[in-house]
């Protein structure tokens, strides 16, 4: 009988540490956010040539760069003697990132004579549209009618962390866009520059038309700026280079840029 009442008492104490065993592990956590910048994913993902992209014959166009924490402290008078006339800074990604080098970079900008703007990384998984906008909007994406205030920039390319389209259906992702740009508009009273590839816009977003309310920034590392994505006329940013520094071009001379910066 004791042997019995001893078998009996090592299985309950065996099924009991399993229990607790499988009861205390946890969900798998999403992974930290981390400093990923403007157009570090696409670069991953689709074919860039080294070949540097002249401006495009016949049109006048602005150069300009964008920068993020991997940049530092700029050398902004450095910059501006190359010819550099605007730049965007990474202020924001999901809504727990902020660009430790922000300040010394965006005012660094705005001081040699820039006009400048700030970006948002979206992880449009992590959060609503609403709530990163909101957080872009007060921790360095605001506006303001200076005349060196570009409008604010949502950065949606491929996923870092996870599947391409961040688990979401075309008409999903439509609908996190909208959410953000309207309530970015609603926070500064301007609409967002919308920063994708081509392909990735394709895959993720599909059909749905932002031309009719929103600039379009288009990264392709290419001699030509290509096809744009679905249903913009035509491009108001194109980055075209990320050597020595993440290369773009305004689509006009430098009053257009200026009109762009006033509203």
């Amino acid at each position: 009988m004791s042997i019995v009442l001893g078998a009996r008492s090592f299985l309950a104490t065996l099924l009991g540490t399993a229990a607790i065993a499988v009861t205390a592990t946890p969900a798998t956590a999403a992974p930290p956010v981390t400093d990923h910048p403007l157009g570090s994913q696409i670069r991953l993902h689709e074919p860039v040539s080294r070949a540097a992209a002249p401006p495009p014959a016949g049109l006048p166009t602005v150069a300009g760069i964008d920068v993020a924490s991997y940049q530092g402290n700029v050398d902004w008078k450095y910059w501006w003697a190359q010819g550099k006339r605007f730049a965007y800074v990474k202020a924001t990604e999901g809504t727990g990132y902020k660009n430790p080098y922000f300040a010394q970079q965006y005012n660094g900008s705005y001081s040699v004579g820039m006009v400048r703007g700030a970006y948002h990384f979206a992880l449009p998984d992590r959060s609503t549209g609403v709530a990163q906008a909101t957080y872009f909007a007060t921790n360095g994406g605001g506006w303001s009618r200076d005349g060196k205030t570009l409008p604010g920039v949502v950065d949606l390319e491929y996923n870092p962390y996870g599947a391409t389209c961040y688990g979401k259906t075309q008409a999903a992702m439509a609908s996190w866009i909208r959410e953000f740009t309207t309530t970015y508009r609603s926070r500064t009273g301007r609409d967002a520059v919308i920063y994708t590839s081509t392909s990735w816009w394709a895959q993720c977003v599909g059909n749905a038309s932002f031309a009719s309310t929103n600039p379009l920034w288009v990264a392709r590392y290419s001699s030509t700026v290509g096809t744009l994505p679905y249903n913009w006329p035509y491009w108001t940013f194109w980055q075209h280079s990320s050597t020595p520094i993440d290369q773009n071009h305004f689509n006009g001379a430098v009053d257009r840029l200026r009109v762009l910066a006033t509203g």
